[in-house]
Parts: structure tokens; sequence; C-alpha cells
């Protein structure tokens, strides 16, 4: 009878299945944002067997005891899902080297570096300097005086050498000078009260140090201190770009991981959906008690909470990645999503330890940068060894006077030695003319008659000082104008504590620098190995990876089967299916992690420009 029983009660199931056309539960993925994530060996495709669109919100009633549509839980605050930039890794590369915004501060620093090995060079420009002054000085009881004078020099440091070039030309005017003004009384012999003088002066001087400053001085270390810091900032400036370079090719993978770890978690939720209308079908039909109903709404509700978390982790790595590519923070690609074009890459190829860490030990910007502090070391060392020398220095100069005068005599004059004494205009304000007239009495009385007064005759003056301003110009050339002198300055400083001291503490500076040189390679060596060998992992996990997911499709396959006949569960199948999701998941990840191995490589070894064809232009020098 019991036997019986079990016959009729296994016979109305089969009768109802077949009533319902019971479909096997194959989830359907959304259609792919990125491309399929495959890798480049010759295995079993990973991807599931149908697809869906997650922008097409179901219009179908929802039989589920859940409560979001696809199209909700899929749903991220402000970036509008039908608004897509299509995005490769390239590109990606191309916009952060041009939107950056760390990247212009690191350029903006090398420009700035420029302009001060500039301003630093431009103390050998030559100096031209022109002062023109006019003034009038009095006395009481004088007349007063003009003055004019125009000086002008051209100065100039010479860099080969260290020695200094000073031209001077001074004009000087004066006129109507009183017979109590001084200022021209080397001329007062050759012109009257009423002259007017002009003076010019042309010459040079030239300095150069023999001894301390002569083959490097305080300018010359100056600069090519700076010339190294310029090289310094060129290379923080690359490591600066590098490091935005590897952050944005692991923010790019990040993002290919985020969007395929959504689409395998929606799809998985597509099957809870599925698994629950066949549920409800069958309690419906008797053959399932309302209990089978929360077995499956609380993993409907699991696998939502998945979906969302996953939308979640969506949008946290595109931030992570426009925070990298966007200059403005309010530009309209904020609020659309980007899409990856580019799969993940791999390679059996295997990696040298020995030539990644010479690649890195060529190529860090670390390792350049602490060679240039080398060589400013050097150049210090070399300028304060220098100071503690003797200052000798030759100083010498030379120069031409030019002279000339107006109201001067050209010709010869004739006058008599004392004017005429009988006439009461001239005795009378003449104290000479007084005299002869009193003579001339006495003479008289005694009947000598008057004296004889002697004619004088006046010698007129050279030509050459009769003129203005363009004679005393012209006799600056003459050839008893030249004037030189050369003279020789020589200090001896007692002890010379500061330049020793400053010596000893380049030394001191240059001994730290070599510490930091051999504690920055080891720093490289670690790294170098430390990406090698992380790049050999995430090689080996994608195989692993793609095993461990081929068995949990096999698996899927066998627990689906098993529940078709009523040979399994509902909570075993449930995990079969969560179990293929998690291989999926971390196939996918174990490829992106393989692609980031790759650039954190790159950056170790500083190869990103050459493996990514990046130029990037030296810093001016100005040699």
């Amino acid at each position: 009878m019991k036997l019986l029983h079990s016959l009729l009660l296994f016979c109305s199931l089969f009768a109802c299945l077949l009533g319902l056309n019971f479909e096997p539960a194959f989830a359907q993925e959304p259609t792919p944002q990125i491309a399929t994530n495959t890798v480049k060996i010759e295995e079993k495709s990973t991807e599931p067997k149908a697809e869906i669109s997650p922008k097409t919100e179901e219009k179908t009633a929802d039989f589920s005891t859940g409560n979001y549509s696809t199209a909700t839980i899929t749903n991220r605050v402000g970036v509008q899902t039908a608004q897509t930039i299509t995005l490769s890794l390239n590109e990606a590369i191309r916009k952060a080297l041009e939107n950056n915004n760390d990247i212009e501060v690191a350029r903006d620093d090398v420009r700035f570096q420029e302009t001060q090995l500039r301003s630093l060079i431009g103390a050998y420009d030559p100096i031209l300097s022109v002062t023109p002054t006019f003034s009038r000085s009095s006395s009481t009881g004088s007349n007063g005086s003009n003055d004019f004078r125009l000086n002008a020099g051209f100065d100039k440091l010479l860099e080969r050498g260290g020695g200094s070039i000073n031209t001077f030309f001074n004009n000087s005017q004066n006129g109507r000078n009183s017979q109590n003004n001084t200022t021209f009384n080397q001329t007062s012999t050759l012109g009257s009260s009423s002259s007017t003088t002009f003076s010019n002066n042309l010459g040079v001087t030239y300095t150069q140090p023999l001894f301390r400053n002569f083959g490097v001085d305080n300018t010359r270390r100056q600069i090519r201190i700076q010339r190294k810091r310029l090289q310094q900032s060129d290379a923080d400036f690359r490591r600066q770009t590098i490091g935005i370079i590897s952050q944005v090719q692991r923010s790019y993978w990040d993002l290919v991981f985020a969007l395929r770890d959504q689409q395998n978690r929606l799809a998985n939720l597509n099957l809870a959906r599925e698994s629950s209308r066949q549920i409800e079908a069958k309690i419906q039909a008797g053959v399932s008690a309302p209990l089978a109903r929360a077995e499956v709404a609380t993993e409907l509700a699991n696998r939502e909470s998945d979906v969302l978390l996953a939308t979640q982790q969506v949008s946290i790595t595109e931030n992570n990645l426009k925070t990298l590519l966007l200059r403005d923070p309010n530009a309209p690609e904020w609020t659309q999503a980007f899409v990856p074009i580019d799969k993940p890459t791999y390679s059996d190829e295997p990696l040298i330890v020995e030539d990644a860490i010479k690649d890195a030990m060529d190529n860090r910007p670390e390792l350049s940068r602490l060679r240039f502090q080398k060589e400013i070391n050097s150049i210090d060392i070399n300028f304060f060894k220098n100071q503690t020398k003797p200052r000798i220095d030759l100083v010498s100069s030379f120069s031409l006077g030019g002279l000339s005068l107006t109201g001067l005599n050209t010709t010869a004059t004739t006058s008599p030695l004392i004017l005429d004494p009988t006439n009461p205009a001239i005795f009378n304000f003449s104290s000479t003319a007084f005299l002869l007239n009193q003579i001339n009495i006495l003479r008289n009385r005694e009947g000598l008659g008057n004296a004889e007064i002697p004619n004088v005759t006046s010698a007129a003056s050279p030509n050459f000082l009769t003129g203005g301003t363009f004679q005393s110009l012209r006799n600056l050339f003459r050839s008893d104008s030249p004037n030189y002198s050369v003279g020789v300055t020589i200090q001896f400083p007692f002890r010379n504590k500061t330049a020793k001291a400053n010596l000893a503490g380049a030394r001191i500076q240059d001994q730290q620098t070599d510490a930091q040189m051999r504690s920055q390679e080891q720093i490289v060596v670690s790294e170098v190995r430390n990406a090698v060998q992380a790049v050999e992992t995430a090689r080996l996990r994608v195989l692993t990876s793609r095993r461990a997911r081929e068995n949990a499709e096999i698996q899927l396959e066998g627990e689906r089967k098993l529940f078709e006949v009523g040979r399994s569960t509902t909570f075993l199948l449930f995990q079969r299916e969560n179990a293929l999701t998690n291989a999926r998941n971390a196939e996918i990840r174990s490829e992106t992690d393989y692609n980031k191995s790759l650039s954190d490589l790159q950056r170790s070894t500083s190869t990103t420009f050459r493996l990514n064809n990046i130029d990037v232009e030296s810093p001016i020098n100005d040699k």
C-alpha cells in the first residue's frame, strides 16, 4: 500500500513538471560595458552562456520576493549610465599627462627652476649706465657758476677666469666762473673768469683674480649648482609622472574588474530570480511547501546585496580614475560613465631579475637625483677649497683725458706794461698807474721828463685748447692724453676658519650622499625583486583561477542535473552557483592583478615611458 502511494505521488509530480514546461535555470548575464575579459591562452571561454542588458529595466511581473529591479540596484548616484565614454588604457594615460594636476605641479616646478637658472646667468649681462647731472653753485658776493656733467659706464663680469671689466666716460662743462670759483683751478692759468671749461675722461679698468676665485667664484658656483638642481627637478617630474601613470594603469584595471564583478553578481542574481519563479510555480502546484519560498527569498536578498556592493565599488574605482584624468572638479565627465575597452593581457615570457635590476639602476629618477646631488657636493668642495687660498688680484686701468676752453686769445697781443698814468680815470683805479704818475711828477720837478713805459706782448693760447665739447672729445685721442696703471691686490687671511669649516661641512654632506645612495639602491633592488615576484605569482594565479572556474562550471552543471531529477536541494544548487560566481571573479581578479603587477614592474624599473611610447623633453640648460 505504501509502495502504491509513493508511485502515485511520483507520477503526480512528474505530470506537474511536464505541465509547467520546466526549463533549466540558466541565468542570463548583462551586456558587458567592457570588452570580453579573456586570457590569451588556449583554454575554454569563461563567458556566461547568455546575456541581457543591465540598462533595460525589467517590465515583466516580478515573481520573486526581492524589492528592487535590475535598474534600481545598478543605479549610481550622480552618474548617467546611459551617457558612456569609451576609454582605452592609452587614452587614459594621455588624458592624465594632459590634465593631471599633480603632473602640472611637477612640470611647473621644472619651469620655475629654469627661470632661476636664467636669473643667475643674468649676472654676466653687460650693464650700461648713464648719469646726466646739472648743478649751479654760488656764494654771497660772487657770481654763480653752472656745471653740467654726463657720466656713462659699461660694466661686465667675465665668466671665463672670473675677471671684471669696467669702462667709464665722464664729461663735464663749467662756465661763467667768478674769480672766487676754484672748481677748475687746474685751468686757471689758461682761461679767464668768463671762460667755459669742457672736460672729458674715457677709460677702462680690468680686475683679474689670479689665485682665489680664479677657477671658481660664488657666481659660477651658484650657476653650476642651479643647473644640477634643474636636472633634479626634471628627475622629480619624471618620478611624479611615472607614479601617476602607474596609478592610472592600476585604477583602469580596478575599474575593469569592478564592472566585470558587477556583471557576474548580476548574472548570479538572475539565476536566483529564475529559481524563485520555479519555486513559486511548484508551490502553486502544491509540489513544494511554502517554506521553500523563504529559502529562495533569503538567497535572493543576499545576491541583491552583493550587486549593490559591486555597484558601489564601480563608483569608487571610476571616481579614483576620474580624479587622475580630469583637471576640473566641475568637468562634465564626472556625470558620465567610463567604459574601459582594453582587455587584460597575458604572457608566458619569463622575466629576468638581473635585467630588471639593471634597468632600475639606469633609469630610476631617485638614483638620478642622488647622482646630481653628488655632483653638487663636488662643486661645493671645489669652491670652498678655492676659498682657503690667499687672494691675489691683478688691477689695471687705462684712461684718456680731454680738455678745451672758450674765451681764450688765439693771437698774440701787444699792450703797455702800465696803462696811461695821466688819465685820472685810470690812475684813480689802478695802483701801478698812480705810482707811475707820482714818479713822473718828481721827475718833472728835477727836469728829467716822464718815465718811458715799455710794451708787453702776450702769447696766443694753443688752438687745440680753444673750443667746446667736440674739441675736448678730439683732445681725448692726442698723444699726450693717455694715463695707465697696473697693480696687485693681495690678501692673506689669518687661519681662515670660515672657509675651512665650510670645506669640512661640504665633505660631510658628500659622505651623507654616499650613504643615501647605497640605501636607495637597496630599496630599488628590493622593490624590483618584489615586483618581479608579484608578476610571476599573478601569472600563475591566472592559470590556477582558470582551472578553478572550469571545475566550478562542471560542478554546477552536475548539481543542476541532480536538482532536476530531485536528487539535490535548492540550498546545494545555490552553493554551486555562488561558487561559480566567486571562481569567475577570482579569475578576473587574477587577470587584472597580473596587468597591475606589470604596471608596478614598469614603475619600479622606470621603463614606463619607453614601454608606453612616451617622450619627455629635457629642460633648457642655457649653457
